[in-house]
């Protein structure tokens, strides 16, 4: 016979036929449902809402440490109750009502919990007295993956210092992100958010990416390759990693903290429907992606990278009508990224490196073969194109080359000599100055041969089509 001693997690006064889930498992409850139990250790997410579809969704974190298969104590209980004043998950601080469920576990053990893991089958037929309905998902086994850098110590920074009930809903937000709310202005999203948590990103800055008082070339290298702000970041923010506890209870957890905060990101998004955690979700994937010459010194942080990310790729379509758009041509901004990042490799030396790009070639497999993507290869730029009547006209593919920042277009730093100055600007004290005017001349001078070009080669029955 089965006894109740396995860690458990109580969710009371849920209404009736409300949303419940824990991890990746969702479903919709029945009056007799009073919980999970048998949880595995590590950290999980318990997440509610009045309305499956609707309303706000509240989360919180919890840790499970003793599964009472060991000498180690009872097994861990957690209880959480939904508020239906404030309409919100709390947790159970009453000493003496925890240890009454303690004691009348057992009367709730068979009909009123389910497992953690249960099959859409099982739920179906073999338990005919399950109190789960309308299962809508199964667990897959990969949450301990999905979550493998997230720390208690992560937790606290982004939620507050609430051990083992880290909350926060579908409109947490951090500070950064309030004024950006769809369908709220200014002064509704400050309203809203008075009563929510705020959450305390890492302070990534994608438009200040060079030290402070850098000028010149300093300047514009930080901008093409934001490995600076990367390590800056982690040296100021994310502490060294080297508590030696292995919890995440020290200072931060280095490097791998910005993947963890990268993990709580998605899942929040996948979970909740947060939108400040998607913001800093795409923030965290653009630094990443734009630092190449940190692959040198950290090649192990992007191989974790793209591991991770290909996890939460994979995982995208668990929600109905799929997390965000990953057709071949509603994912530009993502391939972008990842083009320009893989190019840069080619400049890049370094024991790491070959690992990175092993796994960013597994990436682009995955991605070619379940959505169609073609990161990589030879495009067209100017062609032949026949339109609907018949007509053949050619035309040229624009702003390829300034989205890429290559081509003839491209930005170029230059040292001159002196020699080359004196040439150009006619002295050392007037070189700027003539450096710019010669420039100027120059561009114009090309603009004007190629009107002179268009203009011979238009012909006059077409001078008033524009394509």
């Amino acid at each position: 016979m089965e006894t109740s001693n396995a860690a458990t997690l109580l969710l009371l006064n849920l209404p009736d036929r409300a949303l419940a889930g824990i991890d990746l498992l969702s479903f919709t409850t029945t009056p007799r449902f009073k919980g999970i139990k048998h949880l595995p250790p590590g950290l999980h997410l318990v997440f509610t809402s009045t309305n499956a579809s609707l309303g706000v969704r509240h989360g919180a974190w919890f840790r499970v440490t003793s599964t009472g298969s060991s000498a180690t104590g009872p097994p861990d209980l957690f209880i959480k109750k939904w508020d239906p004043a404030t309409e919100s998950l709390v947790k159970e601080h009453d000493t003496t009502e925890l240890l009454r469920w303690r004691a009348n576990l057992g009367g709730v053990w068979r009909e009123g919990l389910t497992p953690y893991r249960q099959s859409a089958s099982a739920s179906a037929s073999d338990h005919s007295d399950s109190t789960i309905a309308g299962l809508q998902q199964e667990e897959t086994g990969d949450w301990p993956l999905l979550t493998s850098h997230i720390t208690p110590h992560l937790l606290m920074r982004i939620c507050g210092p609430t051990p083992n009930h880290w909350a926060l809903t579908s409109a947490s937000s951090a500070k950064r992100d309030m004024d950006d709310i769809p369908g709220l202005t200014a002064s509704e999203a400050s309203g809203v958010l008075g009563t929510e948590r705020e959450l305390v990103f890492l302070p990534v800055d994608l438009k200040r990416t060079w030290r402070e008082g850098a000028t010149g070339r300093e300047r514009t290298e930080g901008a093409q390759d934001r490995s600076w702000a990367l390590s800056d970041l982690i040296a100021c923010y994310c502490g060294d990693g080297n508590d030696g506890r292995g919890d995440g209870g020290g200072r931060g957890g280095g490097e791998n903290e910005v993947l963890g905060e990268m993990q709580f990101c998605f899942l929040m998004v996948l979970t909740l429907s947060n939108y400040s955690c998607l913001e800093q979700w795409k923030r965290i994937l653009e630094l990443l992606f734009t630092c190449v010459k940190a692959v040198e010194q950290r090649g192990g942080l992007f191989v974790r990278m793209v591991k991770v990310l290909r996890l939460q790729l994979q995982h995208c379509e668990d929600v109905e009508g799929g997390l965000i758009d990953l057709t071949d041509e509603g994912a530009k901004l993502l391939k972008g990224w990842m083009r320009r990042f893989k190019k840069g490799l080619e400049s890049v030396s370094g024991v790491g490196k070959q690992e990175v790009v092993d796994e960013l070639d597994e990436l682009q497999e995955y991605l070619k073969e379940r959505h169609g993507w073609e990161v990589e290869g030879d495009f067209v730029r100017r062609g032949m194109v026949q339109l609907e009547d018949g007509e053949q006209v050619e035309l040229e593919v624009g702003g390829w080359d300034e989205e890429e920042e290559e081509g003839d277009w491209a930005p170029v730093v230059v040292e001159l000599t002196d020699e080359q100055r004196a040439m150009i600007g006619g002295g050392s004290e007037e070189s700027g100055s003539g450096v710019n005017r010669n420039m100027k001349s120059m561009k114009e001078l090309s603009l004007q041969e190629r009107d002179e070009e268009e203009e011979d080669e238009q012909d006059p029955d077409d001078m008033d089509i524009r394509y």
